[in-house]
């Protein structure tokens, strides 16, 4: 019995110690880089790149691709500055364009899934974003022409019913004392690795388990 308890004691401590580390993941300060296009090149007559955007996390020699929403912002080759590493619906609370551009992120990020899914370009995703959060963007000749507004409308569209499982796995990057305009841009990423939310749960769950046992072994 005493080697049980042991064991138990261990558990519910490691448990406890993996919520600590799932609770901090939901907003991680990081150090970004910005590496350029790493030889991509415009697409369909577009005259820029758009995505993928490719950036250094914490100096890390491994690239992370990334597709920008702010068409306004600016930022150079090998400009570093820190930013907020969000879970993708938790980050529009503290985002570049605010909370009230809720349906727009949340469009955003399903025109985002398509992309990686091959459902559209990344051309047809890099302008819709854009001219989600820029007038400029909306407005320029390349977006009318190619009729980027009406990928805008059907996704929406669709955001407005969205559940939040539709947006697992994205991840939004904001920089630090920026805005619209001014700044680095901000950026949306995706990463199969299970959301915090999800880590949460699971160890919420397990804790619960635990505590009833530890509460059975007191009684024997």
């Amino acid at each position: 019995m005493r080697f049980s308890r042991l064991h138990l004691n261990l558990t519910f401590s490691v448990l406890i110690f993996s919520m600590l580390c799932a609770s901090s993941a939901f907003a991680t300060s990081i150090t970004m880089t910005y590496e350029g296009h790493q030889g991509a090149v415009s697409q369909n007559g577009s005259p820029y790149v758009g995505y993928p955007f490719y950036v250094s996390m914490n100096g890390s020699s491994t690239y992370t691709p990334l597709l920008c929403d702010a068409f306004d912002n600016e930022m150079a080759v090998g400009q570093t500055w820190t930013a907020t590493a969000s879970p993708f619906l938790q980050g529009i609370a503290h985002s570049m364009f605010g909370s009230s551009m809720i349906l727009d992120y949340k469009a955003a990020g399903l025109i985002f899934k398509s992309m990686l899914a091959g459902h559209i370009s990344s051309t047809t995703a890099q302008w819709a974003i854009w001219g989600l959060f820029s007038t400029n963007a909306a407005n320029s000749s390349y977006f009318t022409k190619n009729n980027f507004g009406a990928v805008d409308s059907t996704y929406l569209g669709l955001a407005g019913t969205a559940s939040n499982s539709a947006f697992n796995g994205l991840i939004l990057y904001t920089p630090n004392n920026a805005s619209p305009g001014v700044g680095p841009q901000e950026f949306i990423g995706y990463s199969a690795v299970p959301e915090p939310s999800g880590l949460m749960l699971m160890g919420t769950g397990l804790l619960g388990m635990a505590g009833a046992l530890r509460r059975k072994f007191a009684k024997g």
